[in-house]
């Protein structure tokens, strides 16, 4: 008998070392974003459409005029798409008096939760207080949701909010550096609040031409606009699924990771014609045509994987783009190249504007593709 219990002790002591290995082996990520948002997540469950409320008191205390705050709601579907969304990106919270903000939306019988939530950008005091949620019932009446900590009155510690949890997307578990969540006594009813505060947070790009001091005026507003444009593409096809990337919508249209590699093959392109005045040479060929011209070998043998191998591949590249260009100077950009007569100018603004016109066919194509088929597995039959 006591040996059986000793082997259950031992049993039970293994897998609590396991439980804790793998809970330390899941570091959070530490990242650099302008923003953060908190949230947390309710089933939703309906055979018709119904609408949502979510509301909620905010205030913002700022430390400049970029700061701003908001009350965001998310319904996820599930063929993994997003619904409902809204942030109030389009009407922020800037005032430092406490006022109550609702959003209204819909959820259906493809709705399988709703994810709601605060969002803070920049440097600033960012406080929320009494979140509420109203769901429409059959009688088409709203009723309140019980939601336990939805006015913070559990004391924040070492960041950790009872029932939220911190991020920037669903995908990803990061802190992100500069904002720090504790309980203030500022509050609109009981005794805290929740008080998020930004702190010395650096912008990861502004929506201005030209940032690189030192580098010549031309130059410097060609490489943030390839730069803008290149950000756009990425967070489009960053979180895209390998389906996603391969699905072919008809025999004369692109897949998506087809396009990614093209965007960067053109670009390589013009590296060779303006930086060195040639066109691809036999070896380059081997890499870059087929991705370049973007026709049924495009179609064929690009495919098969991941967003981020793509994107790699088109970093590396305006890496490259960015090291030559800050070696030229204006007067460069107006030098026309022999191949075709083309100034070094205008081939830039080309390559800058190819990106935005293939932006608008990844959104389109992107809208379009729709849910991946369930795989059906077939149990294989044993014959007697």
């Amino acid at each position: 008998m006591k040996t059986n219990k000793m082997n259950k002790h031992k049993i039970v002591l293994l897998l609590l070392l396991f439980v804790v290995n793998m809970i330390s082996s899941q570091e959070i990520k530490e990242i650099s974003k302008e923003w953060v948002s908190f949230t947390r997540t309710i089933p939703l469950k309906t055979k018709v459409k119904r609408k949502f409320i979510v509301e909620a008191s905010a205030k913002v205390v700022e430390d400049n005029n970029m700061a701003w705050s908001g009350i965001w709601a998310r319904v996820d579907n599930k063929d993994n798409k997003r619904g409902f969304f809204d942030n109030m990106q389009d009407r922020p919270i800037i005032i430092s008096e406490w006022q109550s903000y609702i959003i209204e939306g819909t959820f259906d019988s493809n709705s399988e939760k709703l994810a709601f939530g605060g969002i803070c950008s920049y440097s600033g005091q960012f406080f929320f207080d009494n979140f509420k949620v109203y769901l429409e019932n059959d009688k088409g009446e709203f009723e309140l949701v019980e939601l336990s900590n939805a006015d913070f009155e559990q004391e924040i510690k070492d960041n950790n909010v009872q029932h939220w949890s911190f991020g920037i997307s669903k995908r990803e578990n990061a802190r992100v550096k500069g904002f720090d969540a504790s309980s203030s006594d500022d509050k609109v009813s009981g005794k805290y609040s929740l008080l998020i505060e930004g702190k010395d947070i650096v912008p990861e790009y502004t929506s201005t031409i030209g940032s690189d001091e030192g580098t010549s005026p031309q130059i410097e507003a060609m490489i943030s606009m390839l730069e803008d444009l290149k950000r756009r593409v990425e967070n489009q096809v960053k979180y895209m699924s390998q389906y996603e990337l391969d699905y072919l919508h008809d025999e004369d249209a692109n897949r998506i990771g087809s396009l990614i590699m093209h965007l960067a093959a053109a670009e390589k392109y013009y590296q060779v014609l303006t930086f060195e005045n040639r066109g691809f040479t036999e070896e380059e060929k081997k890499i870059w045509q087929v991705p370049f011209d973007l026709d049924q070998g495009g179609r064929d043998e690009i495919r098969g994987q991941d967003a981020q191998y793509y994107l790699d591949i088109y970093n590396a590249v305006r890496a490259k783009t960015i090291e030559e260009l800050k070696k030229r100077d204006d007067a460069w950009f107006k030098k026309v190249q022999n191949r075709f007569g083309y100034s070094n100018h205008y081939c830039w603004f080309h390559v800058m504007e190819h990106q935005s016109s293939h932006l608008g066919q990844i959104l389109f194509l992107k809208k379009r593709i729709p849910p991946e088929p369930e795989k059906i597995e077939f149990k294989q039959q044993i014959k007697n």
